[in-house]
C-alpha cells in the first residue's frame, strides 16, 4: 500500500459537490494534486465586519484605509440568522475582524447579541475607533460570556510602527491596552514577524515597554508574517497532496483553521461563507449561503497564504 492509500483510509473523502471544482483548484500549475482539508466540526465562527479602517497601512492584507467599501459593513440584521444557525451547529467561540471593527456603526450591537451566547474574540487596533466607543463597551463586561481582544503592535518600536500605521499610532494602541486591561477585558498581542528575528528578545523589547506604560508585562503574543496584500502572489510553493502526507490523519490537521471556522462576508446586500479568515479575495473560497452546507466542502489549499499556515502552523484564533 502506497503512503497515499493509506491516507486515503484514514481521511474519508468528502464529495465534491460544488461547480468550484476545476482543474486550478483540484491541481497545481504543474497538474499535481493538490493538498486539502476536509472539514470536521464548526466550533468557531468569524465575522468579517468590514473593511473599512482608519488606518491605511500599505502591508494591510485586507488593503484597507478610511472609507474602504471592498467588504461592506455588516450590521445585525446581516449576521444574526448565522448567529443562530452556528449555535445550533455547536459553535464555541465568535471572533470578529476587520478592516477595523469599531469604525463599524453596528458593531457593538452585534457584539453585544453574539456575547449573550457565547465567548467573543475580536481583532482591534485599539486606537482611535475603540477609543471613542469605549462608553459603549463597558455595559458589555456584564454579558454572560466574556469578550477577548487582540491589538495589532507591529513592533517594539514605535518609530517604525507608526512608519506605516500613523504617527502617534504606537502610543495610542498603548493606550488602547491599558484602558482594557484596567475595565476587565483580557488582551494579547499581535505583532510582525521578522525572518530573522529572535523571538525572545523581540518580546522582552515589548515587554520593556509596557512595564513603562503601566501595562502588564506577560500578554500572550502571536507573530504573523506578512501574508501580501489582496490579490497579489508572495511566490509561495503550492502545497500538494505529497506535502500533506506531513499531516496523516485528521487529528494531525486539526490545527488547519479550515477544519473548525468559517468565515462571514458581505457581498453587497448579502452574506457569504467563507473558507478562512485570510481568503476573502478568491470567489472560489465562497462556500455558499449556510453554515451547514460550508462543512459538506472539502477545502483545497490552493490560496499562497495555504502555505504559510502549512510552514508555521499560524492561527488567527485564540482558546474560548
Amino acid at each position: 500500500m502506497t503512503r497515499n492509500a493509506a491516507t486515503a483510509q484514514r481521511i474519508p473523502a468528502i464529495e465534491l459537490v460544488s461547480p468550484r471544482y476545476t482543474d486550478s483548484w483540484t491541481h497545481t500549475r504543474q497538474g499535481e494534486p493538490r493538498g486539502f482539508i476536509d472539514p470536521d466540526r464548526l466550533t468557531e465562527l468569524w465575522i468579517h465586519t468590514g473593511t473599512a479602517c482608519n488606518l491605511a497601512c500599505p502591508f494591510c492584507l485586507e488593503g484597507s484605509h478610511p472609507g474602504d467599501g471592498r467588504i461592506p459593513g455588516v450590521t445585525l440584521n446581516d449576521v444574526r440568522p448565522f448567529i443562530h444557525e452556528a449555535l445550533e451547529m455547536g459553535v464555541e467561540q465568535f471572533s470578529f475582524t476587520g478592516g477595523e471593527p469599531f469604525v463599524i456603526r453596528d458593531f457593538i450591537n452585534v457584539l453585544d447579541f453574539a456575547s449573550q451566547h457565547r465567548s467573543c474574540f475580536v481583532l482591534t487596533n485599539a486606537t482611535d475607533p475603540l477609543l471613542k466607543r469605549t462608553h459603549q463597551l463597558l455595559p458589555l463586561r456584564n454579558n454572560p460570556y466574556p469578550i477577548r481582544f487582540r491589538v495589532s503592535l507591529d513592533f517594539p518600536d514605535r518609530a517604525r510602527h507608526d512608519l506605516d500605521r500613523g504617527e502617534g499610532s504606537f502610543d495610542k494602541a498603548l493606550e488602547g491596552i491599558r484602558w482594557l486591561h484596567e475595565n476587565g477585558f483580557a488582551v494579547s498581542i499581535a505583532r510582525q514577524s521578522d525572518t530573522d528575528e529572535d523571538p525572545e528578545q523581540v518580546e522582552a523589547a515589548f515587554r520593556a515597554i509596557f512595564r513603562e506604560a503601566g501595562i502588564p508585562e506577560h500578554l500572550a503574543f502571536t507573530a504573523f508574517p506578512d501574508f501580501g496584500t489582496p490579490g497579489t502572489e508572495d511566490g509561495s510553493p503550492e502545497v500538494t497532496e505529497t506535502c500533506m502526507e506531513k499531516y496523516p490523519t485528521r487529528e494531525s490537521r486539526a490545527h488547519f483553521m479550515c477544519t473548525y471556522t468559517r468565515m462571514l462576508v458581505k457581498q453587497g446586500d448579502r452574506v457569504r461563507v467563507y473558507a478562512c479568515t485570510l481568503v476573502d479575495d478568491d470567489p472560489d473560497y465562497d462556500l455558499g449561503s449556510t453554515l451547514r452546507e460550508s462543512m459538506d466542502t472539502r477545502i483545497m489549499l490552493r490560496h499562497h497564504r495555504c502555505f504559510a499556515c502549512y510552514r508555521v502552523g499560524a492561527s488567527c484564533s485564540a482558546p474560548a
